[in-house]
């Protein structure tokens, strides 16, 4: 499996499968914006609460998180130094002040135990190779009767019509291709059982089901097009180079994609947001 180089200190970690670019950095900003409503709404903190947030990117839940919890102080964390730099740049110009953002690893955090009120992990665990023993890392530095709040997408879970071969199979080169990376596409589903062998309490998990039609013009730039076929066009290179898929094949995928984006087309995807307590 792939590795980039960390700094010194940091130990090499997995690549990202939808790289760095500053395309990218616009996708998850234009995800987080679409889907903010859906996500965020009920994610409230006490006022004066200590919160983690886990792999924080480059603050495109940030920028969610911390305005709607004004009084909470959170600390954001993250493996790769360009993305926090790219964080801490956009929280300032929106003038947000409550959040220190900390280079740092997932699996060995440099925080005492016990030191969290909430923890806050979006889209991450998605992309770890061994994502339970990061769970049990947050659950260490969590307090006991503190909560954390996973989200995670599902890429198993996205339909469209009209239905294509073709298009599923350009979606299936993404989850392969992250298969391959060390993560896995398709965690959402098993949110509940990683929660609880983690030693997580009272674990529940909600299903946020995205749908999208012609009716939808905000749904239909800002997810389907803007995040989730963008997410699966950057895998061309990739998915060619690795023989996963023809040419032919791929460019009818992307095609008909966008043709479930236009008149009586119909996207659906699942997001998974699971909590728990530490006992």
């Amino acid at each position: 499996m792939p590795f980039l180089d960390g700094p010194k200190g940091v130990i090499a970690v997995p690549q990202y499968v939808h790289g760095y670019s500053d395309k990218e950095k616009e996708r998850l900003y234009d995800q987080a914006q679409t889907l903010a409503d859906l996500l965020h709404t009920d994610i409230k903190f006490e006022p004066g609460s200590k919160v983690l947030e886990a792999g924080c990117g480059t603050g495109a839940q940030t920028v969610f998180l911390a305005p709607n919890n004004p009084e909470a102080h959170i600390i954001s964390i993250d493996r790769s130094e360009t993305s926090l730099a790219a964080a801490r740049k956009r929280l300032t110009q929106k003038g947000i002040t409550n959040v220190d953002f900390r280079l740092a690893d997932i699996y060995g955090l440099d925080f005492e135990k016990d030191s969290f009120d909430h923890i806050f992990v979006c889209f991450v665990l998605e992309h770890l190779e061994d994502p339970l023993k990061a769970l049990d890392e947050l659950r260490r530095v969590l307090k006991p009767g503190g909560l954390i709040t996973a989200i995670e997408g599902d890429h198993g879970s996205f339909y469209c019509h009209p239905e294509s071969a073709q298009a599923n199979k350009a979606v299936d080169c993404l989850i392969e291709i992250q298969a391959r990376m060390g993560g896995n596409a398709c965690i959402g589903r098993q949110l509940f059982p990683l929660l609880t062998q983690a030693h997580f309490a009272d674990v529940s998990v909600t299903p946020k089901m995205v749908y999208v039609d012609d009716a939808k013009p905000a749904l239909v730039d800002g997810f389907s097009k803007k995040t989730f076929i963008a997410m699966v066009e950057g895998v061309k290179e990739q998915a060619l180079d690795l023989n996963l898929i023809d040419e032919t094949t791929w460019q009818k995928g992307i095609t008909d994609l966008y043709r479930a984006t236009q008149k009586e087309g119909t996207f659906c995807y699942t997001f998974f947001k699971g909590r728990g307590l530490k006992a």
